[in-house]
């Protein structure tokens, strides 16, 4: 995967707006049609004390996720990309869908540096996102959180 490309694609789909819905459904769709081997990639956002489900591609996915649970809510609190090989080997992960077996999820920070949502990306692979695909989403993640939480 040549996630450079991928960065640029991403800045240049959303550069010009300023609706934050707007931008992760577009980065949602890009992902999704770039990345092989996933079944789902969406955003959760925080909002009223908990991560919630915000523009995603794939099957209906659980709406709302604690602080702190799950894969999502742990990367969320630690404010590290956290990259899980067997999700039902994780603790306390949340199973939205039972065809999910690995997963990534990178925390999206605002200008102030605040982590404001995450950016997950689930696989029916085992083991599917190495450190280069971490590298390179990280990447990812950093243009979209300069255009969708600008603010």
């Amino acid at each position: 995967m040549d996630y450079a490309l991928l960065a640029r694609q991403m800045r240049a789909l959303l550069e010009d707006e300023t609706d934050t819905v707007a931008c992760l459904a577009n980065a949602s769709a890009l992902l999704n049609a770039s990345l092989g081997g996933i079944n789902w990639v969406g955003f959760y956002v925080a909002k009223n004390g908990e991560l919630l489900l915000g523009p995603f591609q794939g099957k209906p996915a659980c709406m709302h996720i604690p602080f702190g649970a799950g894969v999502c809510g742990t990367a969320f609190s630690s404010n590290e990309t956290v990259c899980v090989e067997d999700v039902h080997e994780f603790s306390g992960h949340i199973a939205c869908d039972s065809a999910s077996n690995s997963e990534i999820v990178i925390p999206l920070h605002n200008k102030a540096g605040d982590v404001v949502a995450v950016l997950d990306i689930d696989s029916p692979h085992f083991a599917r996102f190495t450190a280069a695909d971490r590298e390179g989403l990280e990447a990812v993640a950093r243009e979209i959180e300069k255009v969708c939480f600008a603010c």
